[in-house]
């Protein structure tokens, strides 16, 4: 199936939407508006609800003023606004327990097991936030990079629990530009037996055409994403975007 990928043009890259921010009890006039996230017409693709918060956050880590340790601890924050979102995908069963004042209370239970994997190196800063929504869950590994001859992503490692098959996967990482890494990471899960509509793949800023590209390839898998973009520059790069954030998360 092929999928048109080529950058959006200047035009296109202008119209970003806009709506008034802020609590309920002000009127329009006294909300500022700010730039939020692009609508998208596939079913798979859940973006987190467009709150003051979470642009907020987003506009402390898109500036490029702002110093590492800020960009750490505001990502952090998105990445467990995202892990729980996704949490709330996930299939669960009838579970009724009894209080400590001896009635019983009618819950649910997560159905199976769940487990990370994180696409090196800037989806392992994704991990804290699902260590800490999941304790000792277990996480996974996979290395791609592109090839600087071919330009194509390629597959240099992966080490994941052995029983990945059986558990529910949140693949790890924060952009989704064309999806090229993200799709190949895709292909490693299944080839070891993940079902598609077993893995949910988390991030904190797609472009729209990663997204429907990876939404039409996998269309049982289902992304949970902080913000739809408006696009791709000339150079697959995603705008307004936020630069490199493994480069801001670990070295800057």
């Amino acid at each position: 199936m092929a999928n048109d990928l080529s950058p959006p043009t200047g035009e296109a890259l202008e119209r970003a939407p806009s709506q008034h921010l802020g609590p309920e009890y002000k009127s329009p006039d006294e909300r500022p508006q700010a730039t939020v996230s692009k609508s998208v017409t596939q079913a798979n693709v859940h973006i987190l609800p467009q709150t003051p918060q979470l642009i907020a956050l987003l506009t402390m880590i898109r500036d490029k003023n702002t110093n590492r340790g800020d960009f750490i601890f505001y990502s952090n924050r998105i990445n467990r606004l995202l892990v729980e979102e996704a949490l709330n995908h996930l299939p669960v069963l009838p579970h009724t327990i009894t209080t400590p004042l001896g009635r019983t209370y009618n819950g649910v239970k997560f159905e199976g097991k769940i487990c990370g994997v994180s696409i090196m190196r800037a989806g392992e800063a994704m991990e804290q936030a699902l260590r800490e929504c999941c304790r000792s869950v277990r996480i996974g590994k996979i290395l791609i990079q592109r090839d600087e001859e071919t330009s194509k992503p390629r597959l240099f490692y992966d080490k994941l629990p052995n029983d990945v098959s059986e558990r529910w996967v949140l693949l790890l990482d924060p952009m989704l530009a064309t999806g090229g890494s993200a799709l190949m990471a895709v292909d490693v899960l299944r080839s070891k037996g993940v079902p598609e509509e077993h893995i949910l793949f988390l991030n904190l800023i797609a472009s729209p055409e990663g997204a429907a590209n990876f939404a039409q390839k996998y269309p049982k898998l289902r992304i949970v994403t902080a913000f739809v973009d408006q696009g791709l520059d000339e150079k697959n790069y995603i705008v307004p975007g936020l630069g490199d954030f493994g480069d801001r998360f670990y070295t800057l």
